[in-house]
């Protein structure tokens, strides 16, 4: 065991010995590493403050549907039923003529022609479904049902959800997935970059401690023993990369939520993003640099398995 033990300890001496011996190499590892990790976790903060974002104007998105005056009660219990029961639908409500008689008056309080209007014709006012749905983007589901010929024969105008308003709403949730999509496929294209400069690293190491390897070889150091500083050395990468961007990252969003008066940019909400580091630092931390020690530690290992059986033998 305390053999066992001796040898973690001197494969760990090692690889920080290594680590600063190479420093000029290190340091062009880490910076490769150091922006692929920045991106994961600034897409997945954007990611979350997006969903936010969405899930705010999904909130305050209601789509109308304005019921005949001849419609029976039993008719319009029926067709909030089958409203309910639509997978898209998170809530609705129902609103009889004299309630949205009140919404109408109170949505219109600074136009005075439109409140003299009522005023002077009965209650106009149709009754109203207002349906709050979960998703944007499969909102057309429920614009299907709408349409079908037994639901429209139920209502006195098309739904409000339509023209310009549905227009900005989809350009909203497909900016928003562009975003995503954009935020993935740099997250990809670094990590290979990543990948391949530790390879690249790697074998440079290898290269300038050949002799060193052999003559380890002929007094019987085990393959693992062998590995070990490189794995170490990389894992080092890995360690100060992730916690670098981490810190760099909270300190952005912090001193952006701060100093911006605007809460938000776009469709980023700085100051949700902030607080969402505040809640989550110690778990965001904790994430990056075992993400950051498991990409260092799996391409130096892979690595080796390559390299060293070619420049060992």
């Amino acid at each position: 065991m305390r053999r066992h033990l001796r040898s973690l300890g001197r494969i760990f001496e090692t690889g920080v010995i290594n680590f600063i011996r190479n420093i000029g190499l290190s340091v062009a590892a880490m910076s490769v590493m150091f922006v692929t990790l920045t991106i994961v976790l600034l897409s997945f903060v954007a990611n979350v403050a997006f969903t936010n974002t969405i899930a705010q104007i999904t909130n305050q998105i209601g789509i109308s549907v304005f019921l005949k005056d001849s419609d029976t009660p039993a008719q319009t219990n029926t067709l909030l039923a089958e409203v309910k029961r639509l997978p898209n639908v998170k809530s609705i409500q129902y609103l009889n003529k004299t309630q949205a008689l009140a919404q109408y008056e109170q949505q219109n309080t600074a136009n005075k022609q439109l409140a003299n209007a009522v005023d002077v014709l009965s209650n106009p006012i149709p009754a109203t479904i207002i349906i709050n749905p979960v998703n944007l983007n499969k909102i057309q589901d429920i614009k299907n049902f709408l349409v079908e010929p037994n639901v429209a024969a139920l209502q006195s105008d098309s739904p409000t959800y339509s023209g310009e308003r549905e227009v900005a709403i989809n350009k909203i949730t497909h900016a928003t997935n562009i975003l995503r999509e954009v935020g993935i496929l740099s997250i990809v294209i670094f990590t290979i970059i990543s990948v391949l400069i530790i390879f690249n690293t790697i074998q440079m190491a290898i290269f300038n401690r050949r002799d060193e390897i052999k003559i380890m070889r002929l007094l019987g150091a085990s393959t693992a023993y062998i590995r070990g500083p490189f794995v170490v050395e990389s894992a080092l990468y890995g360690l100060f990369s992730g916690t670098l961007s981490t810190f760099i990252i909270y300190g952005a969003f912090k001193g952006a939520s701060s100093s911006l008066q605007a809460s938000s940019l776009g469709l980023l909400n700085i100051s949700y993003a902030a607080n969402y580091f505040d809640n989550h630092f110690l778990l965001s931390l904790a994430a990056m640099v075992m993400l950051g020690i498991l990409l260092g530690a799996g391409s130096s290992f892979i690595a080796t398995i390559r390299y060293l059986k070619f420049k060992t033998k």
